[in-house]
Formats: structure tokens, C-alpha cells, sequence
């Protein structure tokens, strides 16, 4: 995980992904209620927060303005995305791929080796991009999402030690714009 600072005075800031802070709930909510109809609390993350052995919760921020954020945790070796959001203003910019390849790197430093998570069966954008990291799908969580009743779909990432999937990070973050790019 590396800061990315704007490079001249003028110059657009660019994407900076860095560790979640108290400091920083105020920009994380203001996402969290956009995106989701039955938002996390604040004291949920938090209390995720302070268990740093096995859980990370990044924010990426376009200078001081948060614009996503995303979380793993680490249950023996599997790496659980527990949380992923992207302000719909910023949406297609590649800010979810930056997050998605800074939780994998980060559970990759846990000692994973494998990865899941649920996914909306209708968020086919965010299937597509699971995808591309080497998420299939393995099963559903009937009603998974309460506020909804809709289903989850369980998707998996195996061996995500393996030196095919590093090269495929490598791809992924490679084909990511300049400005969204770890430095």
C-alpha cells in the first residue's frame, strides 16, 4: 500500500488508499449511506477497526474527500471481503479495482491463501469485476440481504498465493490509469 500524492500545483490529486481512521467515518458514512439501503454503523466499524491481527479496513480518499473504502478479514487462511463501496460519483474510475487489489495485497501479508465474499446477485458490475481478480461463483445465500430479502452470490478465489495469481494482479493494476495506480 503506497500514497499517491498530485504531482504538481493545479494537477488533479490522485487516488491515495491508506489504512481506516476514526478521522475518517465522517467521509466513510456519507458513502456507506449511498451505496447501501441498511448502512453498517459507525461503532461497526470501529469495533472492526480494533482487531487489526486479522481484519484491514482501507479508505481511498481524492485528496481529503473519501471516495471508497473496503475491508477483509482473516479466518485461519481465508481472506473474507467483508466490505467494498465506491461513492456513485466516482464510479467507473477504477477506484474499486485500486481497493480490491490493495485488500488482496494486504491479505496476501496475513498469510492467506485463498479469498471470498457475497455479492448481490444483481450487482453484475461488481461480479464482473470479482471476476477479473479470479472470483467464481460457488454458491447462494438465500435472502442474504435482509433489507432486501435478495440472494448473495458466494464467490471464491483459490491458490491466491500461486505465482499465476500474482501475475494476474500484476495485469489487473497494470491496466489501471496512471492517477488510480499505486506509486
Amino acid at each position: 500500500m503506497r500514497r499517491s500524492l498530485g504531482i504538481g500545483a493545479g494537477e488533479p490529486p490522485e487516488l491515495e488508499i491508506t489504512r481506516m481512521r476514526r478521522r475518517h467515518l465522517k467521509g466513510v458514512m456519507a458513502v456507506e449511506r449511498q451505496v447501501y439501503p441498511r448502512p453498517w454503523s459507525p461503532n461497526l466499524f470501529i469495533s472492526e477497526m480494533s482487531e487489526p491481527r486479522d481484519r484491514v479496513y482501507l479508505v481511498a480518499r481524492l485528496g481529503r474527500q473519501v471516495v471508497g473504502y473496503a475491508g477483509v478479514m482473516l479466518n485461519g487462511e481465508e481472506a473474507h471481503v467483508t466490505t467494498i463501496a465506491v461513492d456513485p460519483a466516482h464510479h467507473r474510475h477504477k477506484i474499486g479495482t485500486r481497493l480490491m487489489y490493495e485488500l488482496l495485497q494486504e491479505a496476501l501479508r496475513m498469510g492467506a491463501t485463498a479469498a471470498s465474499l457475497e455479492v448481490r446477485v444483481t450487482n453484475y458490475g461488481a461480479q464482473r469485476m470479482y471476476g477479473r481478480f479470479g472470483f467464481r461463483p460457488v454458491g447462494i445465500r438465500k435472502g442474504y440481504y435482509q433489507e432486501t430479502a435478495e440472494d448473495a452470490l458466494i464467490m471464491w478465489a483459490d491458490d491466491i498465493r500461486s505465482a499465476d495469481y500474482r501475475h494476474r494482479l500484476v495485469r489487473i493494476i497494470e491496466r489501471v490509469p496512471a492517477g488510480v495506480r499505486p506509486a
